[in-house]
């Protein structure tokens, strides 16, 4: 949520900015703004997307080569230009930008104001400037001191880069539970909220560790230290993405392009860990931890919306394939009760940024306790990737689009490749079921192929259904996530409202919605609950619902039964999710699109939750 972005160097720093929020747009864009030191500050912001601060901006003084520049998720106050970052104090002597929440901005706003500060703004950021800009006089002390010192005041979550007009060399960033990476150049150093933005101009980050506050000069080295004041050796990595990842690739939008990758990012997410010559599984986050989970009763997976649909996925999956009783939790819910949590309890974080601010909180609530704790994300070098003792990374790829479709089937691919694993460790596999398993799952991506062949097809269903209001999506077993996650499709990006149920549960009480306006969903793919979800699909026609069938290829009965018709490949029941979402993410994307919403960036939402 909300995207950072700054520059040193000897660069014109104003073109660096603009293409950095723009890659960063899917984080936030309420408002956008930038400072520009060049001798005074020159600080431009505005309500809208950062096409609309372009256009703010115009003619303007731009010239300078120190920068920073913001795009937001609004959190405190209403999106408008008053709002915006970045927020200046004292004649813009120290400019700041801010990603996160501070939660006590309240009492600081109201002990500070007794001092005589005043405030512009509704924000907590501004709140912040002026503490630290207090600290800095009242105690005499430099600004990374103040910044220090101010910071252990504050209670929440944060990454800062503060431009301060009296020291032109220097940019000043600090971080806590919240995600911000150094670029480092020759003699430049480019900061942002995650990567997307320095890939262009050096592959060499430092990830900032929680506590860390950075000095980053025009000359000289990187220096960063905790706030204990003690010095931090800077650990410098190596970006693994490609820059051509980042755009659109002909595609309209990245959404689009995101669905249609999933064959690729399927395979590279099991490339190297499932062999087929060798009849075997490998993956760093179960071989490490082996004795750990032959000796597990007990896996609690916790995730956030898509994540914790690839979470329930992943619950059938391991009681299936590995007979270890799993339990799914919303980490949102779990970092606020006082759950039941013991040694011998293995917690599976999955979140595609790595970044999830509930998440993370349920990570560290679980390993005080003892817990051991992996991780699933797609984020090299991210927070959750640091935070747990082992884990996986999917290898998606940069994933732009806010509503989440690649990373779902790659998390859903690793852990399926996990239950695989567990099981055949545990002795619950046979050998030739396992062979057959890791057959069918390399043929995967060939069957997505050709589940995105079926796009005019449901092109066509859009059309028809784009100015319904409600939606009901109803599957079971492994389907019934994947109702979940196409009725979370449908209600991010085209504002429709829908619904997710197991299909047996229509009956107790969502069947007084079904009428001759009501769509209905109903995943009815060939597996050992189909005569069942045949009858549940009688009793939607019988009251008269418009009913979208996904079906197994080659099948008559629910095919008759249904107005349309989706067809997707036979394959293992095991597999289903990762085909039979395919359809769903595709039929949200056309309804979107022909009600003219915003399918990359939709309203109210943000890709990297960062924030409570």
């Amino acid at each position: 949520m909300c995207g950072i972005v700054a520059y040193i160097g000897g660069k014109e720093a104003f073109p660096i900015l603009i293409i950095g929020l723009k890659r960063l747009e899917y984080r936030g864009y309420d408002s956008a703004g930038v400072a520009l030191l060049n001798g005074d500050v020159n600080l431009y912001k505005c309500k809208g997307r950062v096409v609309d601060l372009e256009n703010h901006i115009g003619e303007k003084n731009t010239k300078g080569s120190v920068g920073i520049g913001h795009t937001r998720w609004a959190t405190h106050g209403e999106p408008n230009d008053a709002n915006a970052h970045p927020h200046a104090i004292d004649n813009n002597e120290l400019s700041i930008i801010h990603n996160g929440i501070i939660e006590n901005y309240l009492t600081l706003k109201k002990e500070l104001e007794k001092r005589g500060h005043v405030f512009k703004s509704d924000t907590d950021t501004e709140v912040l400037i002026h503490l630290i800009q207090d600290v800095k006089d009242s105690e005499k002390v430099d600004l990374e001191e103040a910044v220090r010192i101010a910071l252990t005041q504050v209670v929440g979550a944060y990454a800062i880069v503060i431009l301060s007009k009296n020291d032109p060399d220097t940019l000043v960033v600090a971080k806590k539970s919240s995600p911000l990476v150094i670029g480092i150049g020759e003699n430049e150093f480019y900061i942002a909220s995650d990567a997307t933005p320095i890939v262009e101009y050096t592959r060499n980050v430092v990830y900032l560790e929680d506590g860390d506050i950075a000095v980053v000069p025009r000359h000289g080295e990187l220096k960063i230290k905790n706030f204990k004041n003690k010095e931090v050796i800077p650990y410098v990595q190596e970006l693994e993405f490609q820059l051509e990842e980042l755009e659109k690739g002909g595609y309209p939008h990245f959404m689009l392009k995101e669905i249609y990758e999933q064959p690729r990012s399927i395979r590279d997410s099991m490339r190297g860990r499932a062999s087929i010559s060798r009849g075997t599984v490998q993956l760093g986050g179960i071989t490490d931890f082996e004795q750990k989970f032959m000796k597990a009763k007990r896996i609690i997976i916790v995730g956030c919306g898509t994540s914790w649909h690839g979470g329930l996925v992943g619950e059938y999956l391991f009681e299936e394939l590995a007979r270890i009783p799993v339990e799914v939790e919303y980490a949102s819910e779990f970092r606020y009760r006082n759950p039941v949590i013991n040694e011998d309890d293995i917690v599976i974080a999955i979140s595609q940024s790595g970044e999830t601010a509930d998440t993370l909180a349920a990570i560290k609530l679980a390993k005080a306790k003892g817990a051991t704790i992996l991780g699933i994300c797609n984020v090299v070098g991210s927070s959750i990737a640091r935070e747990t003792h082992g884990g996986s990374y999917t290898h998606a790829g940069p994933e732009i689009g806010v509503a989440s479709t690649k990373a779902f089937t790659a998390q859903v691919t690793i852990l399926t490749l996990m239950a695989m694993e567990i099981g055949k460790m545990r002795g619950h596999i046979p050998k030739a079921r396992f062979n057959q398993l890791l057959t069918e799952i390399k043929g995967i991506p060939k069957k997505v192929e050709e589940v995105l062949k079926t796009n005019d097809v449901i092109e066509e269903i859009a059309e028809v259904f784009k100015d319904a209001s409600n939606f009901l999506y109803l599957g079971r077993g492994l389907n019934f996530p994947v109702a979940l996650e196409g009725a979370l499709k449908l209600k991010e990006i085209s504002y429709i409202h829908a619904e997710g149920y197991p299909a047996a549960e229509m009956k107790h009480g969502p069947i007084a919605l079904i009428d001759a306006e009501m769509p209905v969903v109903v995943i009815a793919t060939k597996m050992g609950n189909y005569e069942k979800t045949v009858s549940n699909i009688q009793e939607v026609k019988a009251r008269g619902g418009k009913l979208i069938a996904l079906v197994t290829k080659g099948d008559k009965i629910v095919s008759e039964m249904a107005d349309y018709v989706i067809e997707i490949p036979e394959v293992d029941e095991m597999f289903i999710p990762m085909v039979s979402v395919v359809p769903l993410q595709l039929l949200s994307y056309h309804i979107a699109l022909k009600r003219g919403c915003n399918v990359d960036q939709p309203r109210n939402l943000a890709k990297s939750v960062t924030v409570e």
